[in-house]
């Protein structure tokens, strides 16, 4: 396959580059650092910048059979701050798509987001809140916008992310009765996008996914 990464150059992004070049796609990474990420593999692309930018966009998914997007929150204290990133970049992104006639969309959200929120406990709501509230505000209205589209969607929820080697082994929930918070490496989130792109699975769900 032909897959863009846009958050390519670090977390959950980079590991599914990784792991896709592994399995023998073809890779575009969109990051801001996309050109430092030392990646020499065949069929390998680093396209650099903005990843609101329709422009790049644009070319970013000229031509590809999916698009992964992997945006993540920093992990310092800019994560209490007021953005609009993940969405700005899912509005930038939806209509670049469907210009395209690239249909396959897989995002990366988190548990907590959206519908989700409802399923963490009054202990875990606490410090979600005060860390995460911002960013995952806009999170909540990215899966808006992607819901909204007409894009072969797939909203992946994954718990508290830990950089533990890849296993293959974990939990898809995808009915909103199991859901619940849990911890899974970024490896294993990279594992199932992947394979949701190959096998075209769970088109139109929210699965969190968990150990």
């Amino acid at each position: 396959m032909k897959l863009t990464v846009i958050g390519a150059s670090r977390g959950i992004g980079r590991k599914t580059v990784d792991y896709a070049l592994s399995r023998g796609h073809s890779v575009r990474a969109v990051a801001r650092g996309a050109d430092r990420m030392e990646t020499r593999a065949e069929g390998f692309e680093a396209m650099p910048g903005d990843a609101t930018d329709p422009a790049l966009l644009a070319r970013a998914v000229a031509g590809v059979d999916a698009v992964i997007l992997t945006l993540g929150a920093p992990r310092d204290l800019r994560v209490l701050k007021p953005t609009t990133l993940f969405s700005s970049a899912t509005q930038a992104l939806i209509p670049v798509m469907e210009a395209a006639g690239v249909r396959r969309l897989l995002a990366v959200t988190g548990f907590g987001a959206g519908d989700s929120e409802a399923k963490l406990s009054t202990l875990e709501k606490i410090p979600f809140k005060l860390f995460l509230g911002r960013a995952y505000a806009d999170k909540a209205v990215q899966e808006e916008l992607i819901r909204g589209s007409g894009l072969d969607w797939t909203i992946a929820r994954p718990g508290i992310l830990n950089d533990t080697v890849m296993s293959g082994r974990y939990k898809v929930l995808v009915a909103p009765e199991t859901w619940r918070q849990g911890i899974i490496s970024r490896a294993d989130v990279a594992h199932f996008l992947v394979h949701a792109a190959e096998d075209a699975s769970h088109i139109h769900q929210t699965p969190a996914i968990q150990r």
